[in-house]
């Protein structure tokens, strides 16, 4: 048998299949013809499955798909697009009420609020108004009560159930599946975001230990037992089965590096840096003005001077800053109340890094290490098998 996951991010989509031994078979991308159009996504949709080699297709399973967190639209009784595309970037992204408003003001005929996820399994099941717990945070779903907030009862004709990551929501259209040549059995789970399938993907399920992303920027995630919610940090919780998916995000990161140097001079000058002496340099790297956590100042300032005579010790002192600051985050999660963290696993660019890896392991004195997968659609494709979010 066969699992197909597919991830839908902000540039386009990719899938992958795995067996029952969650190896790897099959993985592909495309590219969308125009992101914030629903009939790009289900184009990118239908192209990556006649994509699918046909030994594949005709044992594929089950299928889930995550997709890019808070972006949604309105949609009419056929599951069409009724309003514009509200896009994660919007400057109402994070205004639940405020976002159905200026839909609805944008809107023929809506019947449903649907996330980009649950637009692209209605083109999959043929039927509509359900979405996962993931989903539907940023649309403002009370996680901790699992109900929709009376604030938004205006609204509640469109707002569809909500329903755990990775439950079943039906089988495949049969004329998809005939015209594709899939089996008729095949089953649609629920999906998640992008975010939290890239954390799936790292296999981890155990409270305390947390995923960095070293990106453009920092972000942190935990699995804990408690749930936080620190808006002025931008520090959020997921609900992630009994547990919670506690996450922050600095403005630190890669992006900074890359104003000073390019890849191969990363690459090269830290192979020079000698990790036996520490860095004498306090940095706090950050690419302008502006931090959100550990530290939440829009005004605060990076601080990269002195700057010294040699790259490769302007290298350590920045890539120090920034081993500081994941520290420092994740010290700022555990005084809010999370698990404490035994372990980080790394994900991102940064994490191929190996002296990157050691100034963080000094900095922290936990245990990291680099994550076998972090392949956001690695993560539905494992949702898609196992039909829950975490292995006990």
């Amino acid at each position: 048998m066969y699992y197909l996951g597919l991830d839908f991010g902000t540039s386009g989509a990719r899938a992958v299949i795995i067996d029952n031994t969650t190896t790897t078979l099959w993985a592909q991308h495309t590219h969308y013809t125009q992101f914030d159009n629903p009939i790009s996504w289900r184009d990118a949709l239908f192209w990556l499955i006649n994509a699918i080699p046909p030994a594949l297709r005709s044992g594929l399973s089950a299928i889930a798909i995550d997709g890019t967190s808070g972006t949604v639209l309105l949609a009419d009784d056929a599951f069409q697009p009724a309003s514009p595309v509200l896009m994660y970037n919007h400057h109402l992204a994070g205004q639940p009420l405020a976002k159905l408003d200026w839909l609805t003001q944008h809107a023929l005929a809506p019947r449903y609020l649907m996330h980009q996820v649950d637009y692209l399994n209605a083109q999959l099941t043929g039927t509509a108004g359900v979405t996962d717990y993931h989903n539907a945070l940023k649309s403002g779903y009370d996680v901790r009560q699992m109900e929709w907030p009376a604030t938004l009862a205006p609204y509640a004709v469109l707002l569809p159930n909500v329903v755990t990551p990775g439950v079943l929501l039906g089988k495949l259209q049969r004329r998809i599946a005939r015209h594709y040549n899939l089996s008729p059995n095949c089953r649609i789970h629920a999906g998640t975001t992008d975010s939290i399938a890239a954390f799936i993907a790292t296999g981890v399920n155990q409270t305390g230990v947390g995923v960095t992303s070293l990106g453009s920027t920092l972000v942190l995630k935990l699995l804990s037992q408690q749930y936080i919610n620190v808006a002025e940090y931008g520090i959020y919780s997921h609900k992630y089965g009994d547990l919670w998916l506690v996450g922050g995000a600095s403005n630190s990161g890669g992006a900074v590096l890359r104003q000073y140097f390019t890849d191969d001079e990363l690459r090269d000058l830290s192979t020079q840096i000698d990790l036996a002496h520490a860095s004498p340099y306090h940095y706090y790297p950050l690419p302008c003005a502006g931090e959100r956590f550990p530290i939440a100042d829009t005004h605060y300032s990076p601080r990269m001077e002195p700057r010294p005579e040699h790259d490769v010790d302007f290298l350590y002192g920045l890539l120090t800053g920034i081993a500081r600051i994941e520290q420092q985050g994740y010290a700022k999660l555990v005084a809010l109340g999370a698990d404490t963290v035994t372990q980080v696993v790394t994900a991102g660019g940064g994490s191929h890094n190996p002296t990157w890896q050691a100034i963080r392991h000094q900095q922290m004195q936990i245990s990291t290490a680099s994550a076998i997968h972090t392949d956001a659609a690695f993560g539905s494709a494992l949702l898609a098998k196992r039909g829950n979010l975490i292995v006990t």
